[in-house]
């Protein structure tokens, strides 16, 4: 099903599932097509299980995309999760939630109205830097020397996961370094909502694939 996401953000039909699910809102139609990138601001990651329920997004075995019911979205980590522009859900992952409202308002005090704002005031700031009206990528340029461990850049039209000082291909099966790839001496482009990456400076680091770690 089309419902794995990308540090873009997009939704691809690929067969890997990853760690962590997440919502957007409805966006399939009655024959689980696709029609929408979005329905709300309040993108969120989730548990793949929680409860009753539990999501493996084997669409054979489960019933993914119900009418109604939102569309289930899937992402390799949580590092590919945070460039797309989805936060932790605050049911669910209730502690991590709490983690990212108190790092993410630190970092981002000029923005916001007070040091323990409201989710939808941190979806309103996150929609403006993850997504343009026709649906693509909104990103920014920064050098690549600025950038903290957990930010997602674009390369020659590929994903990198910046990590432990090396640049790591992204796939959604995991990453792999490509130690032959050169990093650019200029200005890179940023998938990562400036908000996330500020927050990562100051300390917060993203659930990462074990891929990255061997």
């Amino acid at each position: 099903m089309q419902n794995r996401v990308d540090p873009w953000g997009k939704l691809q039909v690929m067969p890997q599932r990853g760690v962590w699910m997440g919502n957007r809102g409805i966006l399939h139609n009655d024959e689980k097509q696709i029609v929408k990138p979005w329905q709300h601001k309040g993108w969120v990651t989730c548990r793949l299980k929680y409860g009753e329920s539990t999501r493996t997004g084997n669409s054979s075995r489960e019933k993914l995309f119900t009418p109604g019911n939102y569309s289930e979205l899937f992402f390799l980590d949580e590092a590919t999760a945070l460039a797309a522009g989805h936060r932790p859900c605050s049911q669910c992952r209730n502690k991590r939630y709490k983690e990212f409202k108190l790092a993410w308002a630190a970092a981002n005090r000029d923005r916001i109205s007070s040091d323990d704002p409201p989710y939808k005031e941190m979806d309103e700031v996150l929609q403006g830097e993850r997504a343009l009206s026709e649906g693509e990528k909104n990103t920014y340029a920064a050098a690549l020397d600025s950038l903290p461990e957990g930010t997602m850049i674009e390369l020659d039209g590929k994903a990198f996961l910046v990590w432990r000082a090396r640049l790591y291909q992204w796939s959604f099966s995991g990453y792999t370094e490509d130690k032959a790839k050169r990093a650019p001496a200029g200005l890179v482009k940023v998938l990562t909502p400036a908000s996330i990456v500020r927050m990562y400076s100051r300390g917060f680091v993203p659930q990462v694939d074990v891929s990255a770690f061997e």
